[in-house]
Protein backbone atom coordinates (compact mmCIF):
# COMPACT_ATOMS: atom_id res chain seq x y z
CA UNK A 1 0.00 0.00 0.00
CA UNK A 2 1.11 3.46 -0.90
CA UNK A 3 0.95 6.00 2.26
CA UNK A 4 3.08 8.84 0.22
CA UNK A 5 1.44 11.90 0.59
CA UNK A 6 -0.32 12.91 -2.67
CA UNK A 7 0.94 15.40 -5.59
CA UNK A 8 0.20 18.94 -6.21
CA UNK A 9 -0.69 18.52 -9.62
CA UNK A 10 0.72 22.11 -11.72
CA UNK A 11 0.05 23.52 -14.58
CA UNK A 12 2.30 26.82 -16.67
CA UNK A 13 0.66 29.22 -18.46
CA UNK A 14 3.01 31.91 -20.31
CA UNK A 15 2.68 32.95 -23.54
CA UNK A 16 6.57 33.41 -23.47
CA UNK A 17 8.43 29.98 -23.36
CA UNK A 18 11.14 31.59 -21.83
CA UNK A 19 9.27 32.01 -18.65
CA UNK A 20 7.08 28.52 -18.65
CA UNK A 21 10.83 27.00 -18.71
CA UNK A 22 11.84 29.45 -15.56
CA UNK A 23 8.91 27.82 -13.99
CA UNK A 24 9.18 24.63 -14.71
CA UNK A 25 12.86 24.56 -13.37
CA UNK A 26 12.26 25.99 -10.61
CA UNK A 27 9.80 23.85 -9.17
CA UNK A 28 12.73 21.02 -9.63
CA UNK A 29 13.48 22.08 -6.52
CA UNK A 30 9.74 21.29 -5.22
CA UNK A 31 9.39 17.31 -5.10
CA UNK A 32 5.38 17.60 -3.86
CA UNK A 33 4.70 19.25 -6.73
CA UNK A 34 4.16 16.82 -10.31
CA UNK A 35 3.63 19.70 -13.26
CA UNK A 36 0.60 18.02 -15.43
CA UNK A 37 0.95 20.25 -18.17
CA UNK A 38 1.88 23.74 -19.84
CA UNK A 39 -0.12 26.23 -22.24
CA UNK A 40 1.40 28.80 -24.10
CA UNK A 41 -2.47 31.17 -24.24
CA UNK A 42 -5.85 31.24 -22.65
CA UNK A 43 -7.88 28.87 -24.53
CA UNK A 44 -5.07 26.27 -24.46
CA UNK A 45 -4.97 27.04 -20.67
CA UNK A 46 -9.13 26.08 -20.63
CA UNK A 47 -8.66 22.81 -22.51
CA UNK A 48 -5.84 21.78 -20.23
CA UNK A 49 -7.67 22.62 -17.09
CA UNK A 50 -10.83 20.81 -18.18
CA UNK A 51 -8.58 17.80 -19.38
CA UNK A 52 -5.61 17.93 -16.23
CA UNK A 53 -8.05 18.92 -13.57
CA UNK A 54 -5.05 20.48 -11.98
CA UNK A 55 -4.74 21.67 -8.19
CA UNK A 56 -2.27 24.58 -9.08
CA UNK A 57 -2.17 27.00 -11.68
CA UNK A 58 0.81 29.52 -12.40
CA UNK A 59 -0.96 31.94 -14.71
CA UNK A 60 0.63 35.05 -16.43
CA UNK A 61 -1.78 38.44 -16.49
CA UNK A 62 -0.63 39.55 -19.91
CA UNK A 63 -0.87 37.64 -22.50
CA UNK A 64 -2.20 38.27 -25.76
CA UNK A 65 -5.98 37.86 -27.68
CA UNK A 66 -6.89 35.87 -24.26
CA UNK A 67 -5.44 37.39 -20.65
CA UNK A 68 -4.87 36.10 -17.72
CA UNK A 69 -7.82 37.56 -16.17
CA UNK A 70 -10.37 36.58 -18.94
CA UNK A 71 -8.76 32.98 -18.64
CA UNK A 72 -10.28 33.03 -15.13
CA UNK A 73 -13.90 34.11 -16.31
CA UNK A 74 -14.18 31.72 -19.00
CA UNK A 75 -13.22 28.33 -16.39
CA UNK A 76 -15.14 29.54 -13.87
CA UNK A 77 -15.41 29.91 -10.50
CA UNK A 78 -16.82 26.04 -9.89
CA UNK A 79 -13.74 24.66 -11.84
CA UNK A 80 -11.24 26.47 -10.69
CA UNK A 81 -7.99 25.18 -9.23
CA UNK A 82 -5.91 27.01 -6.82
CA UNK A 83 -4.27 30.36 -9.14
CA UNK A 84 -0.62 32.03 -8.43
CA UNK A 85 -0.59 35.12 -10.46
CA UNK A 86 2.53 35.54 -12.66
CA UNK A 87 2.27 39.55 -13.72
CA UNK A 88 5.59 42.14 -14.96
CA UNK A 89 4.02 44.25 -12.32
CA UNK A 90 1.20 45.80 -13.15
CA UNK A 91 0.03 48.19 -10.40
CA UNK A 92 -3.81 47.39 -11.18
CA UNK A 93 -3.09 43.73 -10.75
CA UNK A 94 -1.14 43.69 -7.78
CA UNK A 95 -4.19 46.45 -6.02
CA UNK A 96 -6.38 43.64 -6.92
CA UNK A 97 -4.16 40.80 -5.53
CA UNK A 98 -2.99 42.30 -2.18
CA UNK A 99 -7.14 43.26 -1.93
CA UNK A 100 -8.43 40.26 -2.39
CA UNK A 101 -4.80 37.87 -0.91
CA UNK A 102 -4.47 36.61 -4.01
CA UNK A 103 -0.76 34.98 -4.31
CA UNK A 104 1.55 36.55 -7.37
CA UNK A 105 4.97 36.37 -8.49
CA UNK A 106 6.87 39.47 -10.29
CA UNK A 107 8.79 38.79 -13.49
CA UNK A 108 11.36 37.86 -13.46
CA UNK A 109 10.78 35.55 -11.26
CA UNK A 110 12.82 35.45 -8.13
CA UNK A 111 13.98 32.02 -6.58
CA UNK A 112 13.29 32.72 -3.15
CA UNK A 113 10.30 34.43 -3.36
CA UNK A 114 8.93 31.64 -5.54
CA UNK A 115 9.87 29.01 -2.52
CA UNK A 116 8.05 31.19 -0.05
CA UNK A 117 4.55 31.53 -2.47
CA UNK A 118 4.98 27.81 -2.72
CA UNK A 119 4.67 27.57 1.15
CA UNK A 120 1.59 29.65 1.09
CA UNK A 121 0.25 27.55 -1.29
CA UNK A 122 1.10 23.94 0.45
CA UNK A 123 -0.83 25.57 4.03
CA UNK A 124 -3.56 27.57 2.04
CA UNK A 125 -4.19 23.70 0.17
CA UNK A 126 -3.83 21.82 3.53
CA UNK A 127 -5.93 24.19 5.45
CA UNK A 128 -8.92 23.98 3.10
CA UNK A 129 -8.16 19.73 2.52
CA UNK A 130 -8.40 19.91 -0.84
CA UNK A 131 -11.50 22.55 -1.79
CA UNK A 132 -11.26 24.65 -4.14
CA UNK A 133 -10.44 28.70 -4.20
CA UNK A 134 -13.32 30.37 -1.77
CA UNK A 135 -14.98 33.96 -1.79
CA UNK A 136 -11.47 35.77 -2.37
CA UNK A 137 -11.14 34.19 -5.83
CA UNK A 138 -15.75 34.94 -5.90
CA UNK A 139 -14.88 38.54 -5.20
CA UNK A 140 -12.05 38.86 -7.39
CA UNK A 141 -14.11 37.56 -10.30
CA UNK A 142 -17.33 39.72 -9.34
CA UNK A 143 -15.38 42.74 -9.53
CA UNK A 144 -14.19 41.75 -13.13
CA UNK A 145 -17.96 41.05 -13.68
CA UNK A 146 -18.83 44.97 -12.37
CA UNK A 147 -15.53 46.14 -14.73
CA UNK A 148 -16.72 44.02 -17.92
CA UNK A 149 -20.78 45.49 -17.37
CA UNK A 150 -19.35 48.81 -17.07
CA UNK A 151 -20.57 49.83 -13.58
CA UNK A 152 -16.56 50.06 -12.41
CA UNK A 153 -14.56 50.77 -14.54
CA UNK A 154 -10.56 52.01 -14.06
CA UNK A 155 -8.22 53.41 -16.93
CA UNK A 156 -4.15 52.29 -17.31
CA UNK A 157 -2.15 55.07 -15.46
CA UNK A 158 1.04 53.10 -16.75
CA UNK A 159 2.50 50.98 -18.65
CA UNK A 160 5.35 48.53 -17.74
CA UNK A 161 8.28 48.29 -20.08
CA UNK A 162 10.75 45.32 -19.93
CA UNK A 163 13.60 46.39 -22.31
CA UNK A 164 17.17 44.58 -21.64
CA UNK A 165 16.50 43.16 -18.38
CA UNK A 166 15.31 46.60 -17.52
CA UNK A 167 12.06 47.06 -15.79
CA UNK A 168 10.98 50.81 -16.27
CA UNK A 169 7.23 52.41 -16.46
CA UNK A 170 5.66 55.11 -19.16
CA UNK A 171 2.66 57.13 -17.90
CA UNK A 172 -0.07 57.20 -19.66
CA UNK A 173 0.39 61.07 -20.22
CA UNK A 174 3.75 60.37 -21.79
CA UNK A 175 1.90 58.54 -24.66
CA UNK A 176 1.66 60.76 -27.84
CA UNK A 177 0.53 58.12 -29.77
CA UNK A 178 0.79 53.87 -30.55
CA UNK A 179 1.12 52.08 -33.33
CA UNK A 180 -0.01 48.19 -33.59
CA UNK A 181 3.22 45.45 -34.48
CA UNK A 182 1.75 42.06 -34.38
CA UNK A 183 1.38 40.62 -30.85
CA UNK A 184 3.05 43.93 -29.43
CA UNK A 185 2.27 47.58 -29.48
CA UNK A 186 4.95 50.46 -30.02
CA UNK A 187 4.69 53.06 -27.38
CA UNK A 188 6.00 56.32 -29.32
CA UNK A 189 6.46 59.09 -25.93
CA UNK A 190 8.60 62.56 -26.68
CA UNK A 191 11.91 61.31 -26.74
CA UNK A 192 11.50 57.13 -27.57
CA UNK A 193 9.78 54.67 -28.70
CA UNK A 194 9.25 51.37 -26.84
CA UNK A 195 8.01 47.73 -27.37
CA UNK A 196 5.39 46.17 -25.34
CA UNK A 197 4.06 42.79 -25.28
CA UNK A 198 0.20 43.45 -26.32
CA UNK A 199 -2.21 43.66 -28.93
CA UNK A 200 -3.62 47.00 -30.06
CA UNK A 201 -7.49 45.76 -29.33
CA UNK A 202 -6.24 44.73 -25.65
CA UNK A 203 -4.67 48.01 -24.71
CA UNK A 204 -7.32 50.45 -26.34
CA UNK A 205 -9.15 48.73 -23.61
CA UNK A 206 -7.44 49.54 -20.85
CA UNK A 207 -6.83 53.51 -21.84
CA UNK A 208 -9.17 55.76 -21.19
CA UNK A 209 -11.88 56.90 -24.36
CA UNK A 210 -11.35 60.24 -22.85
CA UNK A 211 -7.50 60.68 -23.77
CA UNK A 212 -7.32 58.46 -26.23
CA UNK A 213 -8.96 57.68 -30.01
CA UNK A 214 -8.63 55.12 -32.27
CA UNK A 215 -7.50 56.24 -36.03
CA UNK A 216 -7.21 53.20 -37.26
CA UNK A 217 -6.81 49.54 -37.10
CA UNK A 218 -2.94 49.65 -36.49
CA UNK A 219 -2.81 53.42 -34.62
CA UNK A 220 -4.17 55.04 -31.52
CA UNK A 221 -2.74 58.87 -30.75
CA UNK A 222 -3.55 60.92 -27.66
CA UNK A 223 -6.28 63.32 -28.18
CA UNK A 224 -4.40 66.32 -26.72
CA UNK A 225 -1.38 65.54 -29.34
CA UNK A 226 -3.66 66.37 -32.00
CA UNK A 227 -2.66 69.59 -33.63
CA UNK A 228 -4.76 69.64 -37.19
CA UNK A 229 -7.07 67.03 -39.04
CA UNK A 230 -6.77 67.36 -42.33
CA UNK A 231 -9.76 65.81 -45.27
CA UNK A 232 -8.27 63.53 -47.69
CA UNK A 233 -11.23 61.58 -48.96
CA UNK A 234 -13.88 58.93 -48.59
CA UNK A 235 -13.94 60.69 -45.14
CA UNK A 236 -10.26 59.68 -44.31
CA UNK A 237 -8.57 62.76 -42.47
CA UNK A 238 -4.20 62.84 -42.35
CA UNK A 239 -4.10 63.46 -38.83
CA UNK A 240 -1.15 66.25 -38.07
CA UNK A 241 -0.08 65.89 -34.30
CA UNK A 242 2.30 68.71 -32.27
CA UNK A 243 5.50 67.25 -32.94
CA UNK A 244 4.83 66.80 -36.60
CA UNK A 245 4.05 63.43 -36.98
CA UNK A 246 1.01 62.28 -39.46
CA UNK A 247 -0.72 59.74 -38.74
CA UNK A 248 -4.22 59.26 -41.22
CA UNK A 249 -7.25 58.52 -40.10
CA UNK A 250 -9.57 55.55 -41.97
CA UNK A 251 -13.02 55.14 -42.95
CA UNK A 252 -13.64 52.49 -40.36
CA UNK A 253 -13.32 54.89 -37.65
CA UNK A 254 -14.43 57.87 -38.56
CA UNK A 255 -16.85 57.82 -36.32
CA UNK A 256 -14.18 58.33 -33.29
CA UNK A 257 -13.36 61.69 -34.73
CA UNK A 258 -16.64 63.31 -35.24
CA UNK A 259 -16.44 64.57 -31.35
CA UNK A 260 -13.63 66.39 -32.44
CA UNK A 261 -15.32 68.36 -35.19
CA UNK A 262 -18.37 69.52 -33.28
CA UNK A 263 -18.25 73.27 -32.71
Amino acid sequence: MNDSPKKIRALIVDDEPLARRGIRRLLQSAPDIEIVGEAGNGQDAIAAVEKQKPDLVFLDIQMPLLDGFATLEKIGLPNLPEIVFVTAFDEHAIRAFEINALDYLLKPVDAERFEKCLERVRVRMKNSQGEKLDNKISSLLESLERVESGTEKTFLERVVIRDAGRIFFVGADEIIWISSEGNYVKIHTKNKSHLLRETIDGLENKLDPREFLRLRRSTIVRIEQIKELQPLFNGEFAVILKDGTQLASSRRYKQNLSSLLKD
